[in-house]
């Protein structure tokens, strides 16, 4: 048997740090996705990483604010989960 990861990125038009944040813990619970550890890092002058590590691999976002836009990335190993999240976040799509 060989493992399988899918992988989804996308740009989205949000770059509120405490919105991304909100935002993205609430799609990933919904999707089904365990949340072991989440870690983040502001920028000076501007700009937010944050990075979420999950039982089924983890979830990225790049913020770009000067460019009005922000860089999503999702690695899972679980296929339900992961199309579950694809589908909350196709609305978001910049």
């Amino acid at each position: 048997m060989q493992a399988k990861i899918w992988n989804y990125s996308e740009w989205i038009a949000e770059t509120n740090p405490q919105e991304l944040r909100k935002q993205f813990d609430e799609y990933l619970k919904q999707s089904g996705f365990n949340i072991l550890c989440f870690t983040d890092h502001h920028f000076s002058p501007q700009g937010y990483t944050a990075l979420w590590l999950l039982t089924e691999s983890h979830f990225a976002v790049h913020t770009f604010p000067e460019f009005g836009k922000s860089y999503i990335e999702l690695s899972s190993c679980n296929p339900d989960f992961y199309m579950k999240f694809v589908e909350l976040t196709k609305n978001l799509k910049q």
